[in-house]
């Protein structure tokens, strides 16, 4: 039992040792990235147009996405003339993003380089935070203006059935999901008056 008592004291400190190491350390290993605000993933993102979540306001609020909505093409019934019309988005919007996400990236590499550089001085690190800041939006409205244009080439059903397909229009109040308790599962989603 003694063993036993000592074992699990043992992992007990070592998981806190390594928690508190962690914790202390949560940028362990950024100091070798190319950008340091930016990871790998980000700047493949970036340089190949991705949405980035930078478009997740109109996104989760009922404005279709160009890719998504070619991507769910046939659910949504999308007919030739729609189809044409959102290809055409999505590759203006691809070709806008990949310019404005190398604006960004060389924008953040600009600033990292002014803090490596040692000589930076208020002047110019808000110059610098400035640009980048200005790229990211103008980035952003590349992504979110798409968004728009969606709403006047799909009608009121597509966009409901591209909600409904996403996960964001799902009436939690129709079906208590098998394992539930029906009356907790209305009370927490606020199925009052349903």
């Amino acid at each position: 039992m003694t063993r036993l008592f000592v074992l699990i004291a043992a992992l007990v400190t070592f998981a806190t040792c390594a928690t508190a190491e962690e914790s202390h350390q949560p940028y362990k290993g950024f100091e070798a990235r190319d950008v340091a605000s930016l990871s790998k993933d980000d700047i493949r993102q970036l340089q190949a147009g991705s949405g980035w979540g930078l478009a997740l306001p109109a996104e989760l609020n009922g404005y279709p996405g160009p890719a998504h909505v070619l991507e769910l093409a046939d659910e949504l019934d999308l007919s030739d003339n729609q189809k044409q019309r959102m290809e055409a988005t999505f590759e203006v919007m691809r070709e806008d993003a990949i310019a404005k996400g190398e604006l960004l990236i060389a924008a953040e590499r600009k600033l990292d380089h002014g803090f490596k550089s040692g000589s930076l001085d208020a002047t110019s690190l808000e110059r610098l935070i400035a640009a980048a800041e200005a790229a990211r939006a103008d980035l952003r409205y590349v992504h979110l203006s798409r968004h728009l244009v969606t709403l006047d080439v799909l009608d009121a059903e597509q966009v409901r059935k591209y909600s409904e397909l996403r996960g964001y229009a799902a009436d939690p109040c129709a079906t208590v999901p098998d394992g539930h308790d029906a009356a907790m599962w209305r009370r927490h989603n606020r199925c009052f008056d349903k």
